[in-house]
């Protein structure tokens, strides 16, 4: 590992040079050092909200991140704009002189009116949790939370869930629960008494082991439901949730003035064990309503008022998520993974669904559920393909209270949507005729701000305007809206400039038996190149491969791959059958074929572009991330021949050695077995299991790969753990292969931190361009 070290903004990052590297790579180390810095300083636009102004109209409140490789953490900051409505249409923001640093943020949520400005900070092991509410001009309240009360506010984008109530006078939330007590020990024995620690010699055990929600959740405690006065800052724990449900995405129901109120929210319950959750929205859930706590002094009401159970809303349905409720409060819209939960695959097509409410009446169970947007198994070409939302807005509303502004993976795209959840009507609302991912960040009325961007385009900020004679609510212009917000440096612009894009179809090149028309249909790739040719050679090619295998590679835009894009590479990003956005057939034909039919799909991808005079096929890479890397680790033993070189990250290597240690064994059975899986799963492979895993597994072919190989892994990695990579790194090395191993200490799954992202797309570009050029 080299040291990181930034004397001022301009200065190349590399101090030190790695032992052992040669003058070439010594060199290229130097230079894409000094480009990648400028790639990774390119600001993400991580939410939005649309605020009223003092001075009339909107203001718009965006939060922001940017890596900080000295602190190896994220730098957290909010940018302001004033919208102005100009009488000839037009919309200017005008920006803030500066954006404002939340360092020690956790989260942060504004109130329903725009007046308040919750601000959550968590603290570092069992020290208190930080609440703030700000005003316009200052801080109004802080109180601290001690971890005997709660532990953590979860700020996943999962559990997480932040509610103020209509008058803003209360604040619901997800947290860690209290810290259990621990057995404690004296040098004679087991202590008794309440005798504080630091008045006995004693030491504490840990006590029984409970099993958490696996990647993402190592030493966090189970979600649970609080809620905190911000007169008083008084804390209360919600009654009446059984302790085997996990709580998130909680929000306040709407009540009339001076009845109950109640919280609803999302409840995972635990069977006879947890499996990891991260990316995994098979696991079942449903929505709950539960009375909210009082702050009041007179008691509670005696008779069927004083059952505090929370109530099950949605028995019928398997899965259930991001509940909204509409603004006149007469029905509740949810998101839900049933065809995930049905079948097994980790991710799948989403539906979208309502109940009935009432704002008089107490929650009720066995509600009639009503289909709004069904599943989608086959859609027709150009057609709406079913929806694949990663969140909803906590207001995605416009003026006629019944439809709702969402986005959504339509093939290789993100594109804006909206729905009307009454009809079920869906209509496509960013540029039909646009290749760019579009993704919307908040509302302004019945206007829409939004981000749009491209592989070789950085993202920039899109004003929709509703067109004013659309009744139907199902057209919007949209404006170029001029920000300071993402900007890059010169140099990386005019990189950009030189490179264009295109998605391409790919013709399914091997039909098999048992196909539905689904998976029959052409999936897609992005290939990303310089815009002008040299003569008649083509810039090598690395191919990028996606994980999960239930995702799938957006046309939006990637600091790392437009870096490797920048240093001379073509790229082609592979979206191969089973992956999100082509409805539910194409992706339930690839549980048990993988290792053959995601192979074969990547390897006709690579094959057309040959074929259209796009690629070199003497100068190829793979590069790819847990299913990636077990495509990419699958591509280089089945076609030895075709790669020059290969970058693994947390790679699948071995199904038969990571069902015994990963958080998901059941992803391995459902991908290896398909729609056998459900009734062959066991936490005890037998030795047919295990033969049919390596079968499946890059590790079978591990004698043939001649590619050199560069392996990236996270050692606290509880989805692949390490040892699935360490083995096929050992395995190579021991047939002759070249291969490079690194090892980030501190790193899960994702290798997202700072430092690691940047010194793994540093080696991987390295390494691409010793192999490859």
């Amino acid at each position: 590992m080299f040291c990181l070290q930034m004397e001022n903004s301009g200065a190349s990052p590399l101090k030190d040079i790695p032992v052992g590297l040669d003058a070439f790579s010594e060199e290229e180390y130097y230079s894409q050092s000094t480009l990648l810095k400028e790639f990774t300083e390119i600001p993400t636009i991580e939410k939005a909200w649309t605020l009223k102004s003092n001075t009339g109209g909107s203001q718009v409140m965006f939060s922001i991140s940017q890596p900080n490789l000295l602190e190896n953490k994220k730098r957290r900051y909010v940018s302001y704009s004033h919208i102005a409505k100009e009488r000839d249409d037009s919309v200017q923001f005008h920006w803030a002189a500066f954006p404002i640093e939340m360092w020690t943020a956790s989260l942060m949520v504004p109130s329903p009116s725009g007046s308040k400005l919750l601000i959550v900070r968590n603290a570092e092991s069992d020290s208190p949790t930080r609440f703030e509410i700000w005003s316009s001009s200052q801080v109004e309240k802080e109180f601290h939370v001690p971890s005997s009360i709660h532990g953590s506010v979860y700020s996943d984008g999962w559990f997480e869930g932040i509610s103020w109530n209509s008058d803003e006078t209360l604040i619901a939330y997800v947290a860690e629960e209290p810290v259990s007590a621990k057995p404690a020990f004296t040098c004679v024995g087991d202590k008794k008494g309440n005798c504080p620690d630091k008045d006995c010699n004693n030491w504490k055990g840990q006590g029984d082991w409970e099993e958490g929600w696996g990647e993402a959740y190592a030493g966090k405690r189970l979600p649970k439901l609080f809620v905190i006065n911000i007169n008083s800052g008084e804390v209360r724990a919600v009654d009446g949730i059984e302790k085997s449900v996990s709580v998130g995405q909680v929000i306040w129901s709407p009540s009339a003035k001076d009845s109950l109120q109640y919280l609803v929210f999302v409840g995972w319950r635990s069977g006879t064990r947890k499996f990891g959750i991260k990316y995994c929205t098979n696991r079942p859930c449903s929505l709950y309503a539960v009375r909210a706590p009082s702050f009041r002094s007179e008691p509670e009401q005696s008779g069927t008022d004083a059952n505090l159970s929370a109530v099950l809303l949605t028995e019928s349905i398997s899965s259930t998520f991001f509940p909204r409720f509409s603004p006149d409060g007469k029905f509740l819209v949810f998101l839900a993974s049933r065809s995930a939960v049905d079948s097994g695959a980790h991710n799948a097509t989403d539906s979208l669904h309502r109940i009935d409410w009432s704002i008089d009446a107490e929650p009720r169970p066995h509600n009639k559920i009503v289909d709004v947007v069904p599943v989608v198994m086959c859609a027709e070409d150009g057609s709406f393909p079913g929806l694949y939302c990663s969140n909803i807005l906590s207001n995605p509303w416009i003026s006629n209270g019944r439809t709702m502004v969402l986005s959504s993976a339509w093939g290789s795209t993100l594109v804006i949507l909206t729905v009307d959840v009454l009809s079920g009507d869906v209509s496509r609302i960013s540029p039909s005729t646009s290749e760019f991912s579009w993704d919307v960040l908040t509302l302004d009325g019945d206007n829409i701000i939004a981000v749009c961007s491209s592989p070789v385009d950085v993202p920039e900020i899109k004003y929709g305007c509703l067109v004013t004679n659309a009744s139907d609510y199902t057209r919007w212009n949209w404006l170029d809206i001029s920000s300071p917000i993402t900007k890059c440096s010169e140099k990386v612009r005019s990189l950009l400039s030189s490179k264009e894009f295109c998605i391409m179809p790919v013709p399914v090149r091997d039909f098999s038996e048992n196909l539905t028309k689904g998976a029959c249909k052409p999936y897609e790739a992005i290939f990303a190149s310089s815009k002008s040719k040299k003569h008649d050679a083509c810039d090598p090619l690395i191919v990028v491969l996606h994980g999960g295998p239930h995702c799938v590679s957006l046309s939006s835009f990637s600091k790392s791959s437009a870096f490797l894009c920048s240093l001379g590479f073509s790229l082609l990003l592979v979206s191969y059958r089973g992956s999100l956005g082509f409805g539910e057939e194409a992706l339930q034909s690839l549980p048990g074929r993988v290792g053959t039919q995601d192979v074969n799909d990547v390897l006709a991808a690579v094959d057309h572009v040959i074929d259209m005079g796009l690629a070199d096929p003497s100068k190829i890479a793979a590069v790819g991330i847990s299913h990636g890397g077990f495509l990419t680790t699958h591509l280089i033993g089945q076609a030895p021949d075709k790669f020059a070189a290969a970058a693994a990250r947390n790679p699948v290597c071995n199904l038969g050695l990571m069902v015994g240690t990963t958080d998901i064994p059941d992803w391995c059975y459902f991908e290896a077995f398909g729609s056998e899986a459900k009734s062959t799963f066991t936490a005890a492979p037998s030795a047919e299991h295990l033969a049919l895993f390596y079968d499946k597994s890059p590790i079978s072919h591990v004698s043939k790969v001649k590619a050199p190989t560069l392996m990236l892994l996270g050692a606290q990695d509880l989805r692949v753990p390490i040892t699935d990579g360490l083995q096929y790194a050992r395995a190579l090395k021991e047939n002759g292969a070249e291969v490079k191993v690194m090892m980030f200490p501190d790193d899960i799954h994702e290798l997202d931190r700072p430092r690691t992202d940047f010194e793994s797309f540093l080696n991987i570009g390295v390494w691409f361009e010793k192999y490859c050029s």
